[in-house]
Order: structure tokens, then sequence, then C-alpha cells
């Protein structure tokens, strides 16, 4: 059944969760404008709906309303990448912290570093960066809080923009793989302490990476 010109809260909801795993998925690119007509025909909802959704993604910092020109994809600034990296911190080393070894998020953090290898051999590039915000969001699922994890996905997608705007994705994801394979090595060694510490360093190297690449950017645009 069709849903156009409906307009429910949980219709809104869904749609904006579904923009926002193309944002954390590498699938909808920094600056990149939106199109009414194709995603509300793609979802099969009103275009009221559709703006509402934006509204939603507008307000959370995820896109951006440009007047007599339309919706696009947010562009982050390296303040919102010290505040993003900062809320990192607090989420991703306090649960490793308390974890212990038997949580059944470990499994998606497992599967999550099979898949990063895999996409590595491939040189698949944007399919390690998916595999590494798997990786990440499972980490945040052993603090068991709906509430912590529903965060982190908007967390998830705002970091996927800073990505997004990197010119040289090989290099940002490629020293990271091993990197998740220490930390998941160490907690599965019932070291939630040293499991922490080391994504404390894995978090510092990334937000440096980050910063140095989009320095280097903002100097030859």
């Amino acid at each position: 059944m069709s849903s156009v010109g409906l307009s429910s809260p949980s219709l809104t909801a869904r749609i904006a969760d579904a923009l926002r795993d193309q944002l954390i998925a590498g699938e909808l690119k920094p600056g990149e404008r939106l199109s009414e007509t194709a995603l509300a025909a793609r979802f099969d909802v009103s275009r009221n709906t559709l703006r509402e959704a934006f509204r939603l993604l507008t307000k959370d910092g995820l896109l951006r309303h440009e007047p007599n020109r339309g919706v696009f994809v947010a562009v982050p600034s390296a303040a919102s990448i010290l505040d993003i990296y900062r809320v990192r911190r607090l989420l991703e080393c306090q649960a490793l912290a308390r974890a212990y070894p038997g949580h059944p998020a470990v499994a998606r953090m497992q599967a999550a570093v099979t898949e990063g290898r895999a996409r590595r051999e491939a040189r698949d590039w944007q399919g390690v960066g998916s595999a590494n915000m798997r990786f990440h969001a499972a980490v945040v699922d052993l603090a068991d809080s709906q509430r912590l994890s529903d965060f982190y996905a908007q967390v998830a997608a705002e970091l996927r923009l800073c990505f997004g705007q990197l010119r040289d994705p090989e290099l940002l994801h490629a020293p990271f793989i091993e990197m998740n394979e220490a930390i998941l090595a160490e907690l599965e060694a019932g070291r939630p302490d040293a499991a922490s510490q080391a994504m404390e360093r894995y978090l510092t190297q990334s937000e440096r990476m980050i910063l140095a690449a989009l320095a280097r950017a903002s100097l030859t645009d």
C-alpha cells in the first residue's frame, strides 16, 4: 500500500532513519544536493513527509537548507570534528572499559573486523569504511544502553560526512583495520582497560589524520 499523503510522526522518523543510514553507509556525500522528487518516489512518501524528515536531519546538523536552492548534505567543520571525537572518547572508551568478553556485541565486532579485511583485499575502501562504522557501533552497544546506541547513530552519520570529504580513503581506513583487531583482541583476552586504552590511541590517531587531511585539502581548493 502506498504511503503517499501520510505524514505521521512514525513515518517521518522512519524516513529520517533511512536517510541517516545512507549517510552512515557513505551513500550521500558532503555538499550533495538532495532531490525531493527522486527521494519521495524512492521512499513512496509525500513530499511533505520527506520535508519533515529533512527538518529532523537539519536539526541534527546532518543536512542544511539553503533558501531558493534546496536541501544539501552538511559539510562538517574542523570544530565539529573535534566535538565528534570528544563524544567518541566518552562513549567508546568507557563502553570498552566496562565491557566483558562474552557480551553479544563482541560477535558483531568480530564480524566487522572480518568484513573489513575482506573489503580491503577487494580494495573496496567505502566498504572498509562501512565495516569500520559497524565495528564502532558494536563497541557502543557494549554499554547496553539503547539511548546511547541511538545517539551514536547520529554521531556516526556526522563522522561518515567527515570521511566523505577526504580524497584518499585508503590512507584513512587502511591503518585502522589492524587497530580494530588489536582492540578486539584485548577485549577477548579479558583486558577491558587495555582495550579502552587502545581505543583512546585509535581515536587520537584518527582525529589527527582527518584534521590534517582536511587542512591539506583546503590549501589545494
